[in-house]
């Protein structure tokens, strides 16, 4: 049954593409935190070990909120991992892990990534007229700055 919640057949389209690429991006994002979560050594093993792990939790609330908000305007998640590698901008970080400064580094250029592009995703959902899609990418963009910061904080120390 088709959601009649008074967006055209073409805002849908396009605002389920614009979350199911940011659903893409979430789990690429997610799974690169919690590889380095696991991962990470050095002297400051167990305060990364900590961030890294509160990070990847937050994703994962923000991985459901993303395919339930694509739901709720009766739009299909695209949600394989097939689908995830195809669609997402992020990219992995395969192969051996890092070292910490270069997670913290590599985090930082995603997460900064995401809020320049969901400040585009904000528009298009205003263009859409979808003020809640627009409100739901706010509070994410908000996130990922907030999260940028304490990145770029942690590699100033």
């Amino acid at each position: 049954m088709k959601a009649q919640t008074g967006l055209s057949d073409k805002a849908r389209e396009t605002l389920g593409k614009l979350l199911n690429d940011l659903l893409a991006d979430a789990h690429v994002l997610y799974v690169k935190t919690r590889n380095y979560h696991w991962n990470v050594t050095g002297p400051h093993f167990h305060e990364l070990h900590k961030v890294f792990q509160a990070q990847y939790e937050d994703l994962e609330g923000e991985i459901d909120e993303i395919a339930e908000r694509g739901r709720a305007l009766g739009v299909k998640a695209e949600a394989t991992l097939a689908d995830f590698l195809k669609r997402a901008r992020l990219k992995e970080h395969a192969g051996h892990p890092p070292d910490a400064k270069t997670m913290l580094t590599s985090l930082l250029a995603d997460h900064e990534t995401l809020a320049r592009q969901l400040r585009k995703d904000v528009e298009t959902s205003e263009k859409n007229d979808d003020p809640g899609t627009a409100d739901f990418l706010t509070g994410l963009l908000e996130a990922h700055e907030k999260t940028a910061w304490m990145l770029r904080a942690t590699l100033e120390a």
